[in-house]
């Protein structure tokens, strides 16, 4: 893989350091339940990995895993600082918040891991208005109209 294709995350601390590789397996805006209850959020824009595709370095104690009581979904957090650094779905893939990627890009999100679809869009709480498909339930089936 190409130099482009990697990048190196730090928590706020310095802890931990993640390092992805490749292309996301999906790059999303979550509007599921599932995600509401493990995030705390209304949706989430995020990317999906495979697990080879992440590797930790630094202070591997410092990885704090949250399993939901009910979802079989994980929330990774930094023990010491407390930040997010990724979540894990049914599907066991390590999903990223775009904030992350975004603020070790000054800001922005690189174009590469820009939302491609919506997902659940039935249990959205907010109406977006974008170009992007809008899948009612997963990635695929019908679309909102």
């Amino acid at each position: 893989m190409s130099e482009v294709n990697k990048e190196t995350l730090r928590c706020d601390c310095g802890a931990i350091v993640m390092k992805v590789t490749g292309e996301p397996v999906a790059r999303a805006v979550c509007h599921c339940n599932a995600c509401r209850d493990l995030y705390g959020s209304s949706l989430l824009m995020a990317t999906a990995w495979m697990p080879e595709q992440v590797e930790y370095h630094g202070d591997s104690p410092a990885l704090l895993d949250y399993a939901h009581p009910v979802r079989n979904m994980h929330r990774t957090s930094c023990r010491h600082c407390g930040e997010l650094v990724h979540g894990r779905n049914r599907l066991g893939m390590i999903v990223i918040p775009n904030a992350r990627f975004a603020r070790h890009h000054d800001g922005q999100l690189p174009e590469r891991l820009a939302p491609a679809m919506h997902l659940f869009y039935a249990s959205r709480v907010v109406d977006i208005v974008d170009e992007l498909p809008k899948y009612l339930e997963g990635w695929d089936g019908p679309l909102h109209v």
